[in-house]
């Protein structure tokens, strides 16, 4: 597929292709802590590692057709073979046993191809691994920047509710004394009632961000214990972006789509296969007698040796339309690793561009925060001189407490967009794809 030269919002040389590691983007104790115990623990993770002895099973199944197999059985019997009638006969023991050579000879690559789309298969499960690895670090990542984003509202919710509260209680002491209308105490709690309901939301968003981390880290759900708040994190050091071309070599989804791709193409091999004649050669070695007492006379072995031609002739065009139909699944698996592609310059520039615009944003509402708290507090300030109304004071209170939230989620969602860049570009493994080789059993 034709690629772009640069990704737009692209700040970092062209020609890097560090896989980044996740020990290096993140350096929170707390959150490399929970990483790893979610890469050992997690339970999809684990799903996704017994579907690659799955596929490993199916790739040895499907080696094994191209040999011949060994097989063995026999019978035994007791009893008069004429017991109908009666004829006085005395009963007898019988019996044999064989082993037996069985052999399919396919000219047409039809266990070749089948072979080549298990091991396909198997090396795609292994990228579907890596990829559910990758995506399960940024989710405990941005999960955990989330919790630290709700704590600090929690705790700016709670500064706000006490500050609030004070304000109430003087100026309802103003009232008793006749010097505010009661319209300014109502107001002030209507403020206070407005910050004490803030803080039992932010409670319950904190406690089932716990719960989904406890549970991507494989343990029932349970409180976090963090050391930094969300203004303590440090944004990692700049990302490797490289050339776009490279996403193609580097995100393990789109691998996985390729090598499922191919797995797909053998499959076309397959059923084309099944359209010509095979050759099944058998072969037959045993012992049988109609009397136990003579099993081990030389005329008791019998054996046999054969070959049988399979060929199709007239299906009504079954055959045919079974590779129409694998060329349609292999086209339809072109146009997904197509869109894995598309869908990772997607969100690469969409990653990118979140840095980018976020930095700046942050800028001025960390402006904003200043300013805020200093018209609070100039507008308590000419309250409490009689020169403006209350009304001055609310205002400029409910700004100074939506500018802070508002500014503890852009810190999160800058440091969640770090982590979704990680992701987009590939992140940096956990450990090397196994490609399967010839001797796999």
């Amino acid at each position: 597929m034709e690629t772009q030269d640069t990704f737009r919002f692209q700040t970092t040389p062209t020609d890097s292709v560090t896989m980044l590691d996740w020990n290096d983007l993140f350096k929170d104790t707390v959150l490399t802590a929970l990483i790893d115990s979610a890469l050992k623990n997690n339970l999809n993770a684990q799903i996704a590692a017994s579907r690659i002895n799955e596929a490993r099973a199916y790739l040895g199944m499907a080696k094994a057709d191209m040999y011949p197999s060994l097989s063995v059985g026999g019978n035994g019997n007791y009893g008069n073979t004429m017991s109908v009638f009666p004829t006085g006969q005395s009963a007898r023991a019988s019996g044999y046993v064989n082993a037996n050579v069985n052999w399919e000879l396919v000219f047409w690559g039809k266990y070749r191809r089948a072979s080549e789309a298990a091991r396909a298969e198997l090396v795609a499960s292994e990228y579907g691994l890596r990829a559910l690895q990758i995506s399960l670090i940024a989710e405990v990542a941005n999960s955990y920047y989330m919790l630290l984003d709700y704590q600090k509202r929690l705790e700016i919710a709670n500064d706000t509710w006490e500050t609030r509260k004070e304000s109430s209680r003087i100026i309802g002491e103003r009232f008793d004394k006749g010097i505010v209308p009661e319209l300014d105490l109502n107001q002030a709690e209507i403020q206070e009632a407005y910050a004490a309901a803030a803080v039992p939301t932010l409670e319950r968003s904190i406690a089932f961000t716990e719960n989904a981390l406890s549970v991507l880290i494989g343990e029932i759900p349970q409180a976090i214990l963090t050391n930094y708040t969300i203004e303590d994190l440090v944004t990692p050091d700049e990302v490797p972006v490289g050339l776009p071309s490279q996403l193609l070599t580097r995100r393990p989804d789109i691998l996985e789509a390729e090598q499922l791709l191919k797995a797909q193409n053998a499959r076309i091999g397959v059923a084309q296969a099944m359209r010509f004649p095979s050759i099944s050669l058998t072969g037959m070695l045993g012992l049988a007698s109609p009397d136990l007492s003579n099993f081990n006379a030389s005329d008791a072995l019998t054996g046999s040796i054969g070959a049988s031609l399979f060929g199709p002739i007239f299906h009504f065009g079954k055959n045919k339309r079974r590779v129409d139909a694998e060329r349609e699944r292999t086209e339809q698996l072109r146009f997904n690793y197509k869109n894995a592609v598309l869908s990772a310059f997607r969100e690469t520039e969409d990653a990118l561009v979140t840095i980018e615009t976020l930095n700046r944003e942050l800028v001025f509402v960390q402006k904003q925060v200043n300013s805020a708290q200093n018209a609070a507090k100039l507008s308590r300030e000419r309250y409490d001189g009689g020169v403006t109304s209350y009304l001055e004071v609310l205002e400029a209170e409910r700004t100074l407490f939506n500018i802070e939230l508002y500014y503890s989620e852009l810190l999160q969602r800058r440091m969640t967009g770090y982590t979704d860049l990680y992701k987009t570009l590939g992140g940096g493994w956990v450990d090397d794809v196994v490609v399967e080789d010839e001797k796999t059993n």
